[in-house]
């Protein structure tokens, strides 16, 4: 660990702790709000759209590197506005409504809250290439492996960091949702409150990560001054001269392309509008990373579109969407303090697969890495299709009550937890230590968008799954209590049977199809 590493991790810790908020709005949304799973999935797929612009992002970041901060400022502020809302729904809910529906209000803070968060992101992966040391305290220059198993160390730290920060706001929530069977509505509501005010701390981390940056560089050029450099070729070592970054405008212009054809259909009607943007998005994403590939030999073009396949089909994999989720609650009995003590237990047993996994992820290849997590995963998800089947009942009965949901929930979440971000981090590696000096921002999103585009085809494949096996939970008038729609969990069983072929399928394929053409993965 070295303090230049701290900035990044700042912005990255600043996006791990979003979790604070997101057991609340899991149960907002469903006691409050009466909105069908479909339409959640298709609000995850729009939310996932400003993913896909980390590459144009990335190359802004490149082109005003010396002014980056201004991105996360202005990230911090989306992230403060979403938050803001928030707090004015559950606080002031009529007042809002007058303004606009409560529901209007909800899509816009879920909009705004990744917009702010994937500005930041962008300028801290470029920070994590900066944040390793290209010289020692006395500004000889590091050995080049030395220099990449640092890398690594900063990926790993980078993951590190973003679910230390899920762990930390998952104890948070398990004191805070401590007694939550007793409580009443408003305090229900009151926590609520309180938490979403905890959480204006997020946008302000990430502000203090880059001022760190700026003082850490400070330090460094005083110690090599003071070490008898001059100042030039102190700042020199520590920062050496680099191609000047020239505006790509295929990026630029094609990124502009996207942003105003994303608008465009967003705010119409369109029939299929999601669908259009996804494809069209692809296509110009695909046409950018053509324009960046030309930079690259030919064996390191075949190695990055193999690497980008897998991950992308590894990511798009469909989920069963929120509706899982409500059925635990409602058929399950999981409270708010239960579902904080799993999330308390995933992130910590993750961040420990992070270290005990590490020597796996930096000796085995991508490729390998995604078979082994796709048919672990799939084995692990049996459990809890069982207890949709009554597993739970006839374990309890077995056991006398002691293996019972919450029980077979705790354990699988334990087995699991630990596989999540596995696949990151050594192409993440990869990615940090092949990228370009002069385009590091650029190099790093390139993968990302594609990759992220993936998650938006996992909320497509989630919203057809929703439309095809409909569930639906009790939803009432907050004000009369009267049920404007019944719970129906009939066909939640078939929902995430289906989730769980596809998502062990479709990985193996691309895995096989790799391996039979010309090419390769890292």
């Amino acid at each position: 660990m070295r303090l230049s590493y701290l900035p990044p991790l700042m912005v990255y810790i600043a996006y791990g702790i979003q979790g604070l908020t997101a057991i609340v709005g899991t149960f907002f949304v469903k006691d409050y709000l009466g909105l069908s799973a479909a339409f959640l999935a298709s609000l995850g797929f729009w939310a996932g759209i400003p993913w896909a612009l980390k590459m144009p992002l990335g190359h802004l970041v490149d082109l005003i590197w010396r002014h980056k901060a201004g991105l996360v400022y202005l990230g911090a502020g989306m992230l403060s506005a979403s938050m803001l809302i928030m707090l004015g729904l559950l606080a002031e809910r009529a007042a809002m409504d007058a303004v606009m529906p409560v529901a209007a209000w909800y899509v816009l803070a879920a909009l705004l809250a990744p917009v702010g968060y994937v500005l930041q992101d962008v300028v801290a992966d470029a920070m994590t290439v900066e944040a390793v040391p290209r010289v020692d305290a006395d500004g000889r220059p590091l050995d080049p492996v030395q220099r990449r198993l640092m890398h690594t160390t900063m990926q790993t730290l980078g993951r590190v960091a973003i679910i230390g920060g899920g762990v930390l706001v998952a104890l948070a929530n398990v004191f805070l949702f401590a007694g939550v069977e007793t409580m009443s509505e408003q305090d229900k509501i009151d926590t609520y409150i309180l938490i979403y005010q905890l959480a204006l701390v997020i946008p302000l981390i990430s502000i203090l990560g880059v001022a760190l940056a700026g003082h850490v560089r400070r330090r460094d050029l005083r110690r090599l001054v003071a070490g008898g450099l001059p100042a030039d070729e102190a700042r020199r070592r520590l920062t050496p001269p680099t191609e000047r970054t020239t505006p790509n405008w295929w990026i630029l212009g094609g990124s502009l392309v996207f942003v105003v054809f994303t608008l465009t259909l967003g705010l119409t009607d369109v029939p299929y509008n999601q669908e259009i943007i996804f494809a069209g998005s692809m296509a110009i994403v695909l046409f950018l990373m053509s324009r960046l590939l030309r930079v690259l030999e030919s064996q390191a073009r075949l190695l990055l579109l193999g690497t980008a396949l897998i991950i992308f089909v590894f990511r798009a994999m469909p989920g069963p969407g929120p509706g899982q989720t409500w059925w635990m609650i409602d058929e399950l009995a999981f409270d708010q303090q239960f579902l904080s003590v799993l999330a308390l237990i995933g992130s910590s047993l993750t961040l420990l697969g992070l270290f005990l996994f590490r020597r796996f992820m930096a000796e085995r290849s991508i490729a390998y890495v995604v078979v082994f997590l796709t048919l672990i995963s799939s084995l692990l998800y049996l459990p809890i299709i069982g207890m949709y089947f009554g597993l739970h009942q006839w374990t309890a009965n077995v056991t006398g009550g002691i293996v019972d949901a919450r029980f077979i929930a705790l354990v699988d979440t334990a087995l699991e937890s630990p596989l999540g971000q596995i696949a990151m981090v050594p192409m993440l590696a990869w990615i940090a230590n092949s990228a370009p000096d002069n385009l590091k921002a650029t190099f790093f999103a390139v993968m990302a968008s594609f990759t992220n585009l993936a998650l938006s085809a996992g909320q497509l494949g989630t919203k057809y799954l929703n439309q095809l096996f409909l569930v639906t939970r009790e939803v009432r008038d907050p004000v009369t209590g009267a049920v404007s729609v019944a719970a129906d969990y009939s066909e939640l069983g078939m929902l995430m049977l289906t989730a769980l072929l596809i998502g062990l399928i479709l990985p193996l394929a691309a895995v096989g199809l790799i391996k039979l053409t010309r090419l390769r993965s890292a």
